[in-house]
């Protein structure tokens, strides 16, 4: 077996085994951090693990199995479990959404219709921007004229 040695940026030597190690332990806190979103996701909306399964479509078994970082969910899965939360795929797996969004949003509804507003065609954001402009406006008007 040929052991391959790997300067870190840190300037430490490490062998491929030690490499192999750090991976895993960093695919580990992926999934731990899953679980971890997923729960406090699905009871922030008061969902039993069963009707979660029932709203994204999966046993609830599946739903435990992910909760206690047992399983991972394929594509599909993920994808139907975000929407069924109303929240980003990216955000549930990695908990990276934009995180100037997720820090200034304590509205998740108004965080939700904009990230619809993202998926419209440029036409219709811009019309969107239009209105929100001319209503931040108006609102900045309001207050210097009290």
């Amino acid at each position: 077996m040929d052991v391959w040695l790997f300067l870190l940026q840190s300037g430490n030597i490490a062998t491929s085994s030690e490499l192999k190690k750090i991976e895993v332990l960093d695919m580990t806190e992926k999934l731990e951090g899953f679980a971890q979103r997923l729960r406090e996701l699905r009871k922030q909306k008061n969902l039993s693990q069963t009707e979660l399964g029932q709203v994204a479509r999966l046993h609830y078994t599946h739903i435990g199995r992910f909760e206690r970082g047992a399983s991972r969910p394929s594509g599909d899965t993920l994808k139907r479990l975000s929407d069924a939360l109303g929240i980003s795929s990216d955000y549930l797996l990695n908990g990276a959404t934009d995180e100037a969004a997720k820090a200034r949003f304590e509205d998740r509804e108004l965080l939700r219709q904009f990230q619809e507003v993202e998926h419209l065609p440029d036409e219709d954001k811009n019309v969107v921007k239009k209105l929100l402009d001319a209503f931040l406006v108006k609102k900045q008007l309001q207050a210097m004229a009290r």
